[in-house]
């Protein structure tokens, strides 16, 4: 895939997620915790904004065509993730790993543990994303 199918992939779906966050915000009330609810909800609204950010400056990086990949799925999956990982803590309730949004609630364990890899597994995909794409930033490649 070139930079500018990329670049358009990636602000087609921070579009899509800055949707769902949207919807998000509407059931707010109706889940378990509400508290979290909202932070699913302003968390899907950054993450999208960020991919469409990323898209648009795309074509800046000098990554090589594997770390471009690298990039590309991690900032996808982290982002996807940060909304679903969190609407499910409020939807169920969960608590283990956010205690401040979550205060006074805690699920059954296997949630716990599912809500758990979820938030672990985003942090650091998208802290490797962002360093990846730092190092690639660091010079403009040659065309």
């Amino acid at each position: 895939m070139n930079k500018d199918e990329v670049r358009r992939r990636l602000i087609w779906h921070g579009l899509l997620l800055f949707l769902l966050a949207l919807l998000v915000g509407l059931v707010v009330p109706l889940l378990t915790n509400p508290r979290m609810g909202l932070s699913a909800h302003l968390s899907g609204l950054m993450s999208g904004m960020f991919l469409m950010l990323l898209g648009l400056i795309w074509r800046e990086h000098s990554l090589g065509p594997r770390a471009a990949s690298v990039a590309f799925w991690s900032a996808l999956y982290g982002s996807y993730v940060n909304l679903m990982a969190n609407l499910l803590a409020a939807y169920w309730g969960t608590g283990r790993l956010t205690p401040i949004a979550a205060a006074g609630y805690l699920a059954r364990p296997w949630q716990e543990s599912l809500v758990g890899f979820g938030l672990i597994t985003l942090s650091i995909t998208m802290v490797m994303s962002c360093a990846l794409l730092l190092w690639g930033m660091r010079r403009r490649k040659t065309e």
